[in-house]
């Protein structure tokens, strides 16, 4: 899901701001932000960024699709001489 260095880095980066008293329990106090950061981010239900560019190029992809299957439906009824039921200009942003 996430890259695991980024917990840890987070992890690490929490346990360094802790005071100096408490940094004897760091080892302890790094795998406890840790397991609650991986926690929390797993209930976020988040997508990588990998995930997002793909359902991107897949949408991409169906709307060039559609926008060609309404130019033809469009050339089909002019052709049947039927008038269009639906002005599909006016969606296309």
């Amino acid at each position: 899901m996430f890259d695991p260095n980024l917990f840890s880095d987070l992890a690490k980066k929490m346990t360094d701001a802790l005071p100096q008293n408490v940094q004897a329990l760091k080892a302890d106090m790094e795998k406890q932000f840790k397991s609650t950061l991986q926690t929390t981010f797993n209930k976020l239900d988040l997508v990588t960024r990998e995930e997002f560019d793909v359902q991107t190029q897949v949408l991409a992809r169906t709307r060039q699709m559609v926008e060609a299957l309404e130019k033809r439906v469009s050339v089909l009824e002019n052709q049947c001489g039927i008038e269009p039921s639906v002005d599909h200009t006016q969606d296309s942003e």
